[in-house]
């Protein structure tokens, strides 16, 4: 079957369909539904079919490549877009000299982004201790899931800050500590949104480790920041 068959929606289906649907039958087949249809086998092909789906880009990549008779998919690693982007960022960074003092630069860029990445980062054991009681409920994992739509704007907002202003050398250290701590944050949010998505414990847990690689990241940002007051 190929993945609009797995997933049980047809070729024009939309976005959202998509999305119900995956959701639907990730929760029928969960090994910990304990229901009758719990089949690992079928998440495991639920996952991979998602994963392309509900991407629109990557969606319409296999789209035509379902029309050229290829069924190759293409994945780029965490690490290889973290060190990729890393390397984008600081080039930019590079080409632009505006006269912004480092405090300044604290004081508009810093601290806001400061602010929101303690919003996320604070919160995240006490929504998952919530949604703990019982994951299969959908009015908990509703909460959970604006939860994690709000984590998901604080953190864009953090990102335009962190892109509104190039940093002093000064603070260079202070800027890159952000920088990798906000991509975490990112990668982080997405990996909680899959386990919403397909009840899976492995998004969970490593939604949680990133969460803990972008807090020591946050902190020591903010002591390399403490050092400039």
């Amino acid at each position: 079957m190929n993945h609009y068959q797995i997933l049980q929606v047809s070729p024009q289906a939309t976005q959202q369909e998509i999305k119900q649907s995956y959701r639907r039958l990730a929760k029928q087949f969960h090994p910990d539904s304990q229901t009758k249809t719990q089949n690992s086998d079928r998440i495991i092909a639920l996952n991979a079919a998602y994963e392309i789906l509900g991407n629109s880009k990557s969606r319409r990549r296999y789209d035509r490549q379902q029309q050229l008779g290829h069924t190759s998919d293409f994945y780029v690693s965490r690490q290889e877009r973290n060190a990729a982007a890393g390397r984008q960022y600081h080039k930019q960074r590079a080409d632009i000299h505006p006269e912004v003092t480092y405090q300044q630069w604290l004081q508009e860029v810093y601290f806001p982004i400061h602010r929101l990445a303690t919003k996320i980062l604070d919160s995240l054991e006490i929504e998952i201790d919530r949604l703990s009681a019982d994951p299969f409920d959908d009015s908990l994992m509703s909460d959970f899931e604006t939860y994690l739509d709000t984590c998901d704007h604080y953190w864009q907002e953090a990102e335009k800050k962190l892109k509104s202003q190039p940093n002093p050398p000064q603070v260079a250290g202070v800027a890159s500590n952000l920088y990798y701590c906000l991509n975490h944050i990112g990668d982080g949010i997405k990996e909680l949104k899959w386990f919403t998505m397909n009840y899976n414990d492995q998004y969970l847990h490593t939604g949680q480790e990133i969460f803990r690689i972008a807090e020591r990241l946050h902190n020591q940002a903010q002591d390399r920041a403490t050092s400039f007051l």
